[in-house]
């Protein structure tokens, strides 16, 4: 605890471990594409999610940040059937750059807003 103290982090911990994922047999950090990549970590924080939920009895808010740039149509359509309102009821922030790559069907009600120059609007 010492050493700890001396180099302000914690030494002991799942935090302290290297998770390997793979795809097909191989590590998922160097085999799998972008696409591949992006749906391991999406498929981490949905899990995480309904882990929480089972704990907490509370849905969470999910916070996806430019989720659809790496995602080809086929993995985006699968996140909005997961992301639906009447599937999963869960509350969704999604940040992008470019909203054309943003698809709006079957999420329910959607509000959008833009920053620009460090100032927040709502579009119509």
């Amino acid at each position: 605890m010492a050493e700890e103290r001396s180099r302000r982090v914690t030494l002991v911990g799942p935090h302290r471990d290297d998770l390997v994922i793979a795809v097909s047999g191989q590590p998922a950090r160097t085999f799998a594409s972008q696409g591949q990549q992006r749906s391991v970590a999406l498929a981490l924080r949905l899990a995480e999610a309904a882990f929480l939920q089972a704990v907490l009895g509370e849905k969470p808010v999910l916070l996806l940040d430019d989720v659809f740039s790496e995602l080809d149509q086929r993995r985006r359509d699968a996140l909005l059937d997961i992301l639906r309102p009447a599937e999963s009821g869960y509350q969704t922030f999604v940040t992008a750059t470019d909203m054309a790559g943003v698809p709006h069907r079957g999420l329910g009600a959607v509000a959008e807003f833009a920053v620009a120059a460090g100032r927040v609007t709502r579009r119509a």
